[in-house]
């Protein structure tokens, strides 16, 4: 096939690498051999060399084996950005098992839904998480490892199992190709969450590609990496933390993002990279001590999660003379599958070039086996050792949407005579805002329980800040008084907040076709016409779109 971007590869970077087979967890051994000594991580006032996060992570390993756990077993990881989570990742990785990932913010039903469909028996969070796993009934059928408390009977305390654990770990045993490291779970064409089955090569091959493709701006060692983007989450855990143990850089930590918290963290540790979410920037942007705050530190900002405003980005880039470079990739690819050159030409609006050993391809939406030219819209598909092994439990779902080696991303897009992609579409409806991807469904099935709501239908709308947000129109049932705050407050105790409807319109009903389901794409095209946008496509820039 033709692959016109790769004339404006940067200079230095292959078309194709000899990608390493290895696990996971020997990314972390070869920088240990090589940088034993470097400042691995900082969080708060805790900092590890990578020789001493090597060590808590086989001596994690090591009590997790002698308390039973082995190879392919899955243990759900519900941890922010944390030293606590990178040990706990290595540790289990060293084991062969299976990382479980797990938002700190999900409510119980989303909790119950993920560790029974991932069949989790372990458990590794903070004990505020408990009273979540008392009221689903899920806290005796798991093993629980606590970070910040001893407990009792069957759960653990983090620091004590590492401290006492003495013996011989067990041979490490991994075919990269075949094990898989990581369940991520992401959504689906009918809202309910899938596990995106990663192998070792998978996500190893991905961090060896984007390392590669940032031609050698990206060191090692000597980069400082400001990880605020979610580990639970595939970009942060493939663009923060894989790629910072891979380079020997020093991750700092960051629970979540907090404007003058932020601020200060880049004042003291003075970061190189700083992978984020627009959010983020539109925030520092516009801090009133942004111009000050020696934002300048940073080499790259990496854009991902949502698309960026250009606007936003101009400006930034204005005023503190970093570039921000934007991308693309989903779950399902580990996740980056295209990014803009730091060194070579970068087109703003743009999700870049296929980075190293990856194919893409635009086909007709209709039979998705028909190659279409430059220009014209049509769904992307990808072809590279980044992509998933498949769905978790769903063969149905793993044939339907990976076919002939190709994975079919559900997201409309066109390719430049140059190769640079451009997201325009998307096949399904999911919502991003804030950088956090939501689906409708999810919320809607909320909505109705709800004792005044005949009918919802859950969309997002244009918002300057978070990108999207959300939005609920209601049919009321006869007879029956709800107000905008009653709806509010129902989402806000059952789930998480950043899935909470902002906007809430009442109708006298809903648009539906002939068969009576609810027409969703009307109520959009009905506020973008309200908003003055119509025709107006969103802007390419997802990392790590989730938008299976």
């Amino acid at each position: 096939m033709d692959r016109p971007w790769y004339q404006f590869y940067p200079e230095g970077v292959p078309h194709e690498i000899d990608l390493p087979s290895m696990s996971l967890y020997q990314l972390l051994e070869n920088t240990v051999k090589d940088f034993p000594e470097y400042k691995a991580i900082i969080d708060g006032d805790k900092e590890l060399t990578y020789r001493q996060l090597k060590d808590a992570a086989d001596r994690f390993a090591l009590a997790l084996y002698q308390l039973g756990f082995r190879k392919g077993d899955q243990i759900a990881v519900m941890l922010p950005n944390c030293m606590e989570y990178i040990i706990s990742y290595f540790g289990i990785q060293r084991l062969g098992g299976l990382v479980v990932q797990v938002n700190p913010m999900y409510k119980q039903s989303e909790l119950e839904y993920i560790l029974q469909d991932s069949e989790a028996k372990w458990f590794i969070g903070h004990a505020e998480q408990k009273e979540k796993l008392e009221q689903i009934g899920l806290d005796t059928q798991l093993v629980l490892i606590w970070v910040n408390t001893l407990g009792d009977q069957h759960e653990y305390d983090f620091y004590r199992l590492i401290s006492d654990a003495q013996g011989e770990l067990p041979v490490l045993d991994i075919d990269p190709l075949e094990d898989l490291a990581v369940l991520q779970y992401t959504g689906g064409t009918t809202g309910r969450s899938k596990g995106v089955m990663l192998t070792h090569s998978n996500l190893v091959s991905n961090v060896v590609q984007s390392f590669t493709f940032s031609g050698g701006v990206f060191e090692r060692p000597g980069e400082r990496l400001l990880s605020i983007s979610p580990f639970f989450h595939v970009y942060g855990m493939t663009s923060a933390m894989n790629i910072g143990i891979y380079a020997a850089a020093t991750i700092i930590c960051s629970v979540r993002f907090k404007i003058n918290h932020t601020l200060e963290l880049i004042r003291k540790h003075q970061p190189t990279f700083f992978p984020g979410v627009p959010t983020m920037y539109i925030a520092l942007l516009h801090h009133p001590d942004s111009s000050s705050s020696g934002l300048d530190c940073i080499k790259v900002c990496n854009s991902g999660s949502a698309p960026m405003p250009m606007e936003v980005m101009h400006e930034y880039e204005r005023k503190t003379g970093t570039r921000i470079m934007e991308g693309y990739g989903l779950s399902e690819t580990s996740p980056v599958t295209h990014r803009n050159p730091i060194r070579g030409q970068r087109k703003p609006g743009s999700i870049g070039l296929p980075i190293p050993n990856t194919d893409c391809k635009i086909v007709d939406l209709e039979t998705g086996s028909i190659e279409l030219p430059p220009g014209e819209p049509g769904e992307l598909i990808i072809k590279g050792p980044q992509v998933m092994k498949g769905y978790w439990k769903r063969p149905e779902e793993t044939a339907l949407n990976l076919r002939g080696g190709w994975l079919y991303t559900g997201d409309i897009a066109t390719m430049d005579e140059e190769g640079y992609f451009y997201i325009v579409g998307r096949k399904k409806e999911m919502i991003i805002a804030g950088g956090y991807n939501i689906y409708p469904i999810e919320v809607e099935d909320v909505i109705y329980q709800h004792p005044a709501v005949e009918e919802a239908c859950v969309f997002g709308v244009p918002d300057p800040y978070r990108g999207e947000t959300v939005k609920v129109a209601i049919v009321r049932r006869k007879g029956m008084q709800v107000c905008e705050q009653d709806i509010i407050d129902w989402c806000k105790e059952r789930i998480a907040k950043y899935k909470v409807p902002r906007i809430v319109e009442f109708k006298d009903e809903l648009p539906k076709t002939n068969v009576g389901k609810i027409l969703r794409r009307s109520l959009v095209e009905e506020e973008l016409e309200k908003s003055k946008v119509v025709g107006e496509a969103p802007r390419g820039t997802t990392i790590a779109s989730e938008r299976k």
